[in-house]
């Protein structure tokens, strides 16, 4: 008997030697962020030292980018590891299903004995969250942490920073702010408004300053919280058996910035460190390497389940970054950007981390559109100030007047994005080969999101869109993507091919055809008056809408007001939205106050129609710019 529990004892130790052959991991995800307001990204007016110190030991990313350029979307793709192109989750707070066999990655690894916890945020944007989200996690609260695992049980945690959120930055009230944030820091730890040097996309003046070094401000009480949690980990004896992982949601919260399909909205800080006992798994090294290799959000998953020892499920299609079964480095990626809160839009992005090359579907809407989120925000108001009085440059007025379909960037040399290069005959073979790429790694991935929510929504009541897409059948995406692509596109040849489709048998091409006869200019639109009237009769209601905006602007036409006004009260908030958000972009608005001051008093609005309403109403300064807080 004395034999048998030697033996048993023996064996429970060589278990728990083997569990902690496997690393602890955490995850520092933060808010809102671009990694050149980081001392450790060259940012010398920055105050970020705990951050800036697993950089110098550790390995920082010049390449890294989120999937998607508002916080549900790209948290949908790092928790699920499918693209949200692919999913259906690309809209920002959505509720549309996944597969039952599509689950958060963290639950693949809590089959491999890894405990696995989450301080606190989820925004997953996928249907049945509550399930989704108790499933993947064995605990997810503001008091999770490793601190609940079984002895000797890896962990894989994350803790989730907003005081760099865009309530912190501009959202939320001057006041709020001063108590929220700078009172929360120590003097040496604050950065005077003066105290670095403005980006040039926004005006140089006192005022713009004063909002803008929230930005900094934020970003220091979020380094300085980041150092707490790592002294707790120091305190713990688990800082030399855990692999660290720092990084952003997505980019900066400021205009231009979250909710763009551009650098400034998709490229992200991430920072990975390693102790001394696993830098071995580190293929780029440690100790202050920098690394420009691609990587994005769709890596995370799989990368994280092979480290637990898992087997990668098939619908995970990202690389393994590090270990025995490390994936082959890439020389681009695919990203995207969808509807932010109320405000719509479809830009697709390719870049190969020097140049950015972005396509913008519904071009007739600018980068400033109205997101209530945004607009209530007092440096935007400022901005808007400031255009209306004619001080700001060609540069800084382009954030509020229509965008062109394409943009190209070269980073390495306008880190601001400041030069849209498509027009350059120097970059000509640039452009050429992303375009192609941008074609190739669409028609591969047969991007569900080229359908409107409308119909999204309508197809998750019976399947779910992941698996909608796949049926080549009922989802023609190349007829489709064929008629979209044109969509954003200015002159003749396009708007001619675009009234043509208006006939097509398929709805959603002929969806597409009206989306894109929107951003024609005025004087295109005249030769197809016949044309687009006609529309207004069409059976989708889409196409009907889409065709109204564009009579009621061209030519005031009465019977698209009606179907307007009509269509702003629908029962469906797909359709109300779209409609309202047609009407933000005319000239026109004030034969609409009253039908848009009764939509938003209407039982069972959602949110994103509501702030539609408030957003119309408040460009004509109908009601105040301010709207109660929303994370």
């Amino acid at each position: 008997m004395k034999t048998y529990f030697c033996s048993l004892i023996l064996i429970l130790f060589v278990l728990s030697a083997n569990a902690q052959q496997k690393p602890n991991i955490l995850w520092i995800t933060i808010e809102d962020s671009s990694p050149q307001f980081f001392g450790c990204y060259g940012n010398q007016d920055a105050h970020t030292p705990a951050i800036d110190k697993l950089a110098s030991e550790g390995v920082r990313f010049t390449n890294a980018f989120s999937t998607g350029t508002v916080c549900s979307p790209s948290r949908s793709t790092i928790i699920t590891g499918v693209r949200t192109f692919k999913a259906g989750t690309g809209n920002h707070r959505s509720n549309y299903p996944v597969p039952e066999s599509i689950k958060g990655f963290p639950y693949y690894m809590q089959q491999q004995d890894y405990y696995v916890s989450n301080n606190s945020k989820t925004d997953y944007n996928v249907a049945n969250a509550k399930d989704f989200i108790r499933e993947a996690w064995n605990e997810s609260s503001g008091k999770a942490g490793w601190w609940n695992r079984k002895p000797g049980q890896p962990f894989f945690a994350i803790f989730n920073f907003n005081e760099s959120h865009q309530s912190r930055t501009m959202t939320m009230p001057y006041e709020w702010y001063t108590e929220n944030v700078w009172n929360q820091l120590d003097e040496d730890e604050r950065i005077a408004e003066d105290g670095f040097e403005m980006p040039p996309i926004y005006r140089e003046s006192s005022e713009m300053r004063k909002h803008f070094a929230r930005v900094y401000n934020s970003i220091s009480l979020t380094d300085k919280r980041i150092g707490e949690l790592l002294d707790r980990l120091e305190a713990d004896n688990l800082r030399d058996s855990t692999i660290i992982f720092f990084y952003a949601d997505h980019g900066e919260g400021e205009p231009r910035g979250k909710t763009n399909g551009i650098n400034y909205g998709y490229r992200v800080p991430f920072v990975m460190w390693f102790p001394e006992m696993y830098k071995d798994l580190s293929p780029w090294g440690t100790a202050g390497v920098v690394t420009d290799e691609l990587i994005s959000f769709e890596d995370l998953a799989p990368t994280l389940i092979s480290m637990a020892g898992g087997e990668i499920p098939e619908h995970l299609e990202g690389r393994i970054l590090m270990g025995k079964d490390r994936s082959e480095t890439t020389d681009h990626l695919l990203l995207s950007a969808d509807r932010s809160d109320n405000g719509i839009d479809m830009v697709r992005t390719i870049t190969d981390g020097r140049y950015i090359y972005s396509r913008n579907y519904l071009s007739f809407i600018p980068q400033g559109r109205y997101i209530r989120y945004m607009y209530i925000g007092e440096i935007v108001q400022q901005m808007r100030s400031d255009y209306h009085e004619g001080l700001l440059d060609s540069l800084q007025q382009s954030y509020f007047e229509p965008r062109p379909d394409e943009y190209l960037f070269d980073i390495e040399n306008d880190l601001w994005e400041t030069k849209n290069l498509v027009s350059d005959p120097e970059y000509k073979t640039v452009l050429e080969r992303m375009r192609k790429q941008l074609d190739e790694n669409l028609l591969n991935a047969r991007d569900v999101m080229f359908l409107p929510e409308y119909e999204i929504g309508l197809i998750s009541k019976t399947t779910t869109p992941y698996e909608y897409r796949l049926n080549k059948k009922e989802y023609p995406f190349e007829e489709i993507y064929s008629a979209a692509s044109m969509s954003g596109k200015r002159g003749q040849s396009f708007a001619e091919k675009q009234v043509k489709l208006l006939n097509s048998e398929n709805r959603i091409v002929r969806y597409w055809a009206i989306m894109g006869l929107r951003s024609q200019p005025a004087e295109t639109l005249e030769a197809y008056r016949q044309n687009i009237e006609k529309a207004m009769n069409d059976d989708y209601p889409l196409v009907r809408i889409g065709a109204a905006a564009i009579a009621y602007q061209q030519w005031n036409n009465g019977q698209a007001k009606e179907i307007l006004a009509e269509s702003c009260r629908s029962e469906n908030m797909d359709i109300a939205l779209l409609t309202i958000n047609f009407l933000m972009y005319i000239e026109n608005k004030e034969p609409f106050i009253q039908t848009i001051t009764a939509v938003h008093d209407l039982p069972n609005r959602g949110y994103d129609v509501k702030a539609a309403c408030m957003d119309f109403l408040g460009s004509l300064n109908l009601v105040p710019n301010t709207y109660e807080y929303r994370e």
